[in-house]
């Protein structure tokens, strides 16, 4: 097969995306670049060259080395958009594929060819081209157009990055009938930057602070800048420098004292020498340069301030003070002590705090905030009779603890004088408390030594209120005398007691003088015949001032009746336990020598089995005395017996005593048989007489038809009794004898 020539024909459109191929690929070439890298351009070209030779020599090789004929060839490997394996032949539309662009911002070369869109159907007829997007018919707009006729696409005025970084624009390409030919690309235009923004600090003036006496390195603040430029890039790559240095007060100091990092913008110490004694401050002249600091630069300025740190003690000036002080009186300021402190007025290392380091309870002193002097006041009245010299050290310190141990704490001293003030006259005692009889003679002292002068002083005395003229006072010394009798009857006498003012002046102490007075009280003791003291009874009758004669007999009377009732009450016990013991059935005589217990208790008898009134008398007696009887006394129905007869203490009672039926039978039928029983208990009785005694029940019950219970009644009349053994019975028993004799 003989080899055949290939010719390649490329568009300047191909060419042009040729170019911002190699330079996607190589970074090496650039589309349109500006008139000021001209050397640059002739590089690329020379490249771009050197691709095409290369490209062209390849597709000789493979031509010349091809042994096909182009009639051999596929036609629909070789134009896949004209042919389809099936249907009619359709030419595959291609999406245009358009490199991003890349303008500089700010260029003088308006207006200026971008890149020109081509498409492959200006074969067929006419085409037009169309542009749409920000920066043509949107906002901002005007700044791109394109020619309809060729496709270039051109911008019409410098771009500004700094307002816009990029656009992205689509092109259409039309019939002249407004049909689309292609389908529309998007076209991305970048700007590329330009160092045309100069740095700019973020403040006018930066203020910061820092300690005195800060060691090197010590960081005092951050400045910082920022520039429009593109960040990305070296237009941005700030660098910072200290350019100047004042010092405040100025040519303190000469030295060099802060650094800065170029790249953060920390300023630093980097000397020692920050004593805020002998600098307040100082005022730096700071840059601020892009391209890394070989680009546009700025100035600023920033201040730092020295500050205050507890490096000074309190120093008194002077050390010694005198001081007055008028006694008797409450002092808010006596005097000032002052000190000095060098740290910066005003503040926390300034405020002084002052102490009383011997106090005696009369001072204190407290700091004046806008002098800083210690103020002493006198809390306590001071008495010049007492002590007339105080002696006070007084200590300054500062309220921060002192970061200077080389500095000593220092003390001053205040030597107060107290002043001696006229005072009035004080009396020992007021009232001033006498007592003496009313037949008192003339003259005797009732007192004496009564007051004194606090300053020492001359004194005067004087009585200014006696009613009844029965006192007098020796003027110089102030003593009391009885000027006449007493009368304890006199309208002026209260209670006994007669009262009296005196008045005691001090004379050599001031002008007006001074005087006190007193209440002299005196209690006047009533006299009887003899001149002597009567008791308080015979006072209370001889007095007009005691209890009237009415009321006497009034308190009497009622004593005399309170009196009359108790004995009436008396007398009333009294009979009551008479008629009991007549109505007891006491039988037994009396006796003068031999008093006892005779009386029986009976239980109470009620209303029979329906009255549950009754009271049961079993809650007094002794349980001691409960004793159970033998079970085969009694019948089966009847109840045990609770306990047994109190004892005769005129009788024998060692002999066991037969027990009696406490409960009444259930059965009426069976009440003889309850009384047999008990009647036959009683006459076998060893331990009572055998004159009728009393037997003790608890219940007879309701409605019995049975008369009396008692012996008596049970076997007749008195005639049917022997009484005789009564007479051997002793004297003890003769009136009962007799009283049972028959005869």
């Amino acid at each position: 097969m003989g080899s055949r020539d290939v010719s390649l024909s490329l568009s300047v459109s191909e060419v042009k995306g040729v170019f911002v191929w190699m330079k996607e690929q190589t970074g090496s070439c650039q589309l349109l670049p500006s008139v000021t890298e001209t050397g640059r351009i002739k590089s690329q070209i020379m490249t771009v060259v050197a691709v095409l030779g290369a490209l062209l020599a390849v597709v000789c090789q493979v031509s010349s080395s091809s042994q096909v004929t182009q009639s051999d060839l596929n036609p629909a490997v070789l134009y896949p958009w004209r042919h389809r394996s099936a249907g009619p032949q359709v030419r595959v539309k291609r999406d245009w594929i358009i490199p991003p662009i890349r303008v500089s911002e700010n260029s003088k070369q308006v207006p200026e060819d971008l890149v020109q869109i081509k498409s492959d159907k200006i074969f067929t007829g006419e085409v037009i081209y169309m542009l749409e997007g920000p920066g043509v018919d949107q906002d901002p707009k005007g700044l791109f157009e394109i020619d309809e006729k060729t496709g270039w696409i051109k911008s019409k005025m410098p771009l500004d990055r700094e307002k816009h970084k990029s656009f992205k624009l689509k092109a259409f390409a039309l019939s002249p009938s407004g049909e689309r030919l292609e389908s529309p690309t998007t076209i991305e235009i970048y700007v590329l930057d330009q160092n045309d923004h100069r740095p700019e600090f973020t403040q006018k003036e930066f203020i910061g602070t820092i300690p005195e006496f800060s060691v090197p390195g010590t960081s005092v603040m951050q400045v910082t800048a920022i520039d429009s430029d593109d960040p990305m890039t070296e237009n941005a790559a700030l660098s910072y420098a200290i350019t100047g240095q004042e010092s405040i007060p100025p040519h303190s100091i000469n030295k060099t004292m802060f650094g800065i990092n170029n790249k953060t913008g920390v300023i630093y110490t980097r000397d020692v020498g920050l004593d805020r004694d002998v600098v307040q401050s100082f005022r730096l002249t700071l840059q601020v340069a892009d391209m890394s600091g070989m680009g546009l630069t700025s100035t600023g300025h920033a201040i730092i301030h020295i500050s205050d740190i507890n490096n000074h003690a309190p120093k008194f000036h002077p050390t010694m003070y005198n001081m007055y002080a008028m006694e008797n009186k409450y002092i808010a300021e006596m005097g000032r002590v002052n000190a000095t402190d060098k740290d910066q007025k005003g503040g926390d290392n300034w405020k002084i705090k002052y102490t009383i380091v011997n106090p005696s309870g009369h001072f204190a002193i407290r700091t004046d905030p806008v002098s800083n002097q210690g103020i002493i006041s006198v809390v306590k009245p001071l008495d010049y009779e007492s002590q007339a010299e105080y002696r006070l050290i007084v200590k300054a310190e500062n309220e921060v603890r002192l970061k200077a141990p080389y500095e000593q704490i220092q003390s001053a001293t205040v030597t107060v004088r107290v002043m001696n003030e006229n005072e009035a006259p004080v009396f020992y005692k007021n009232p001033i408390k006498v007592t003496v009889a009313e037949s008192i003679v003339p003259g005797t002292v009732l007192a004496s030594d009564i007051a004194h002068d606090p300053d020492n002083a001359k004194l005067r005395f004087e009585i200014i209120q006696d009613p009844e003229n029965w006192l007098a006072i020796n003027h110089a010394t102030g003593q009391i005398t009885a000027r006449r009798f007493f009368n304890i009857r006199s309208p002026h006498v209260r209670n006994n007691i007669y009262s009296a003012v005196v008045k005691v002046i001090d004379q050599d102490s001031g002008s007006p003088s001074l005087f006190s007075n007193a209440v002299v009280n005196v209690t006047v003791c009533p006299c009887d015949s003899f001149g002597d003291c009567k008791s308080y009874t015979a006072a209370i009758f001889g007095t007009k001032i005691g209890i009237s004669f009415i009321a006497l007999m009034i308190i009497m009377g009622c004593i005399a009746l309170l009196l009359i009732l108790i004995a009436l009450a008396v007398a009333v016990k009294a009979c009551t336990k008479q008629n009991m013991r007549k109505g007891g059935g006491l039988l037994i005589g009396a006796s003068d020598d031999d008093i006892r217990d005779n009386v029986f208790h009976y239980d109470e008898q009620g209303g029979g089995e329906e009255d549950e009134d009754a009271f049961n008398i079993d809650f007094l007696r002794n349980p001691s005395d409960m004793a159970p009887a033998p079970a085969s006394f009694f019948p089966q129905d009847y109840s045990l017996p609770r306990g047994k007869q109190p004892l005769r203490k005129d009788a024998p009672h060692n002999l066991p005593s037969p027990t009696y039926p406490r409960k009444p039978p259930g059965d009426p039928t069976d009440i003889e048989d309850f009384i047999n029983v008990g009647l036959d208990a009683a006459d076998n009785d060893p331990n009572v007489p055998p004159y009728d005694t009393a037997l003790i029940y608890d219940f007879e019950g309701d409605g019995s038809v049975a008369g009396s219970l008692s012996s008596i009644a049970s076997t007749g009349s008195d005639g049917d009794q022997d009484y005789d053994y009564l007479n051997d019975w002793g004297p003890r028993f003769k009136k009962l004898a007799n009283m049972y004799d028959p005869r």
